[in-house]
């Protein structure tokens, strides 16, 4: 497949997937600077897999997708055009038929965009803490630098975004993801998340008669506050938008039991359409 990283001509990557069940596809797409093992608890759900065959993947950079020949030469940074482009990519290299797309934090910033820009291609769009925009709340440059360990950093700034109520082993699960993410990775996502995404002007834009959109947000998360999840409701006609209880930025993997019972209804419905 095809992406692109700070240059103007397509780089090839190549790129781990992995996937369970059969049905309607149902593409997971991580968070900043992690991976596809935070949907563990989705592959791994029998009341998921009989209908839904889940399809996750590791955006280059991260997880067992190795950076491009020659990425030391240039800083990674994500914007939203090669975000959308991986995905459309990954979309038409498994020939998903009308897949449903969920996407979680920066995962679900680009979950609008593609709400926006290629509703025909999805059955129905789910995005978990799926902001339209976030103002910087610390110094990004923290994330790579020679002096600090950039991994032990991140887990440290993420972790107050989880839910004081999610299990223990799920939660330091989480941050291990994060404490393994390569060199400036996060910090390269976060340009996306903080700069480059932003959709605020364009979200009202959004049709979903078509292509129905679900909004799931955790109630722990200043990242992407209940509040924020509430405003694209109001602005973005025919959303559907729960705020979900005792969970935070990372639904999937800091309390997955908790977080299915928010999940399967949708699911259950999409199924139905």
């Amino acid at each position: 497949m095809t992406g692109v990283q700070t240059c103007a001509l397509p780089i090839s990557h190549r790129v781990y997937v992995e996937e369970a069940g059969a049905g309607i596809p149902l593409l997971c797409l991580h968070t900043a600077g992690a991976d596809t093992r935070q949907y563990r608890g989705i592959l791994n759900e029998p009341g998921i897999l009989k209908d839904f065959r889940v399809i996750a993947f590791d955006l280059p950079w991260h997880g067992k997708s190795s950076p491009p020949a020659g990425w030391h030469n240039a800083d990674y940074q994500l914007t939203s055009r090669d975000y959308l482009d991986i995905i459309v990519a990954m979309v038409d290299a498994l020939q998903l038929d009308k897949p449903v797309a969920m996407g979680c934090s920066i995962g679900g910033r680009i979950a609008l965009h593609l709400a926006l820009e290629y509703p025909q291609q999805f059955r129905a769009i789910i995005g978990l803490q799926a902001g339209a925009h976030v103002d910087p709340y610390y110094d990004l440059n923290w994330l790579h630098r020679p002096d600090v360990h950039g991994g032990e950093v991140a887990a440290g700034i993420v972790s107050g975004l989880m839910g004081p109520r999610s299990p223990e082993a799920e939660r330091w699960e989480t941050l291990w993801h994060y404490m393994q993410g390569g060199p400036g990775v996060f910090k390269g996502d976060l340009h996306f998340y903080t700069k480059d995404g932003d959709v605020r002007s364009r979200v009202s834009d959004i049709d979903t008669a078509g292509c129905p959109l679900y909004l799931l947000s955790g109630e722990y998360d200043y990242s992407c506050a209940p509040d924020d999840t509430r405003d694209l409701a109001r602005r973005i006609k025919g959303t559907q938008a729960v705020i979900m209880e005792g969970l935070g930025h990372f639904p999937m993997s800091e309390d997955p039991a908790r977080f299915l019972t928010y999940l399967l209804p949708v699911l259950d419905e999409i199924r139905r359409r």
